[in-house]
């Protein structure tokens, strides 16, 4: 009984640190956010543009690799950001809520619901427009926010409804790295993508054989990561694919796949995303980045306010009725609008993905403020459906 109640907190320990780290880097992420916005609104704001736009050289001789500091953050840094994330997918589907069937049919399928829809808000909104190939960036649900928001304002949401959320966002997580991998690269050079997949290719043949050799997926990585960048596939999903590669354990807290979560979480909650937020939300607010009669505007702000919560809502509903299904936690109804609702807060994969659909600076300032408008709006009634719930308790709600 004991050796049972010891590997069921073994199978738990990942998650709860998870949530921790994610929940309370929500706050961090919004005061980097904030903090951003003031300086590109301030006496500051020339300077701060010098700076991200500063080139910084890595190399010797003929082989040098030369960017600006915000390429660097985006393509760079970001790469650290989505490797952690292909840990945390591949963490979810061994051990986590989407090891089973049953267990991910409901987060896989809202999920997807959460995706579908607000893309075709925004494409009805913007069909026919130069900001069309904006489709996938309210299709994004930013978990730090989310969480946060959950577990200082819901305190009262069932556990079970938290960890839906979670896995649920997870897998939004691989969908927008999907989408980004397929739709938003440049011309494909063929043979440094060939000699990306092979760099991959190679890491997973480690895996395969359970090589502990850290250095090895390192130099791997790299190889991916500069051939994705010269091959046209934006260098991050060189990321998310060596975190895929990397060997697990029938003991999760022997394998290196927890070892290497642990160590890089922290690094990514509390300073990948916050310098990402703080090179990537300052916009200098005008009367063109608030526009809210743009298509742009409209499109994120119906994508992520209606699109996400009545997919989310959508999907879980029919499944549910389906497979007759209770709902996450059993929650009742209105808990779960509520956490799609939260579901809307799209933050850093959204403007990551509106970075590579807008090449011009206009379009994709307002693209940023229409994020962080409907992400703000977004949390606010999730709050606030959730505080009504828990006031009127949700009578009469079947569950």
């Amino acid at each position: 009984m004991k050796e049972t109640i010891k590997s069921m907190q073994g199978l738990a320990e990942p998650f709860l640190a998870f949530l921790r780290w994610e929940a309370s880097s929500g706050v961090i992420l919004l005061a980097c956010a904030i903090l951003a916005l003031i300086v590109a609104n301030s006496p500051l704001s020339e300077s701060y543009e010098h700076l991200l736009h500063y080139p910084i050289a890595i190399g010797a001789g003929e082989y040098v690799l030369e960017m600006g500091l915000l390429h660097w953050i985006n393509d760079g840094l970001m790469a650290v950001f989505f490797f952690v994330i292909g840990l945390e997918i591949k963490r979810e589907f061994l051990y986590g809520e989407l090891r089973t069937y049953s267990a991910m049919l409901l987060p896989v399928g809202a999920a997807l619901g959460g995706m579908l829809v607000p893309a075709i808000f925004y494409a009805a909104i913007n069909y026919g427009q130069p900001t069309f190939g904006g489709w996938g960036i309210p299709m994004a649900t930013d978990i730090a926010f989310a969480l946060g928001i959950m577990t200082i304002a819901a305190r009262q949401a069932p556990l079970g409804l938290v960890v839906f959320l979670t896995a649920l966002a997870i897998v939004d997580d691989l969908g927008a790295i999907v989408v980004i991998a397929l739709f938003y690269n440049t011309d494909l050079t063929v043979s440094a993508l060939f000699l990306g997949l092979a760099a991959v290719a190679a890491a997973f043949v480690l895996g395969r054989f359970r090589v502990r050799f850290l250095p090895a997926y390192i130099a791997l990585g790299l190889v991916a990561w500069l051939a994705f960048l010269q091959a046209g596939i934006h260098p991050t999903i060189a990321g998310v694919l060596l975190g895929l590669s990397i060997p697990a354990a029938a003991d999760p807290e022997a394998s290196l796949l927890h070892k290497l979560e642990h160590a890089l979480e922290p690094w990514s909650a509390y300073a990948i995303m916050p310098i990402f937020a703080l090179a990537n939300a300052g916009v200098a607010i005008s009367l063109a980045t608030l526009d809210m009669t743009s298509p742009i505007f409209l499109g994120i702000l119906a994508g992520l306010c209606l699109g996400k919560p009545i997919g989310i809502f959508g999907a879980v509903f029919v499944l549910c009725k389906v497979f007759r299904l209770q709902l996450p936690g059993n929650a009742t109804k209105s808990q779960l609008a509520a956490t799609g609702m939260l579901g809307g807060i799209g933050f850093t994969m959204s403007i990551f993905i509106a970075s590579l659909a807008f090449t011009d600076s206009a379009m994709l300032d307002l693209a940023k403020i229409s994020i962080l408008s409907a992400s703000i709006l977004s949390g606010l009634l999730g709050t606030a459906f959730f505080k009504l719930q828990a006031c009127f308790g949700g009578a009469g709600e079947k569950k």
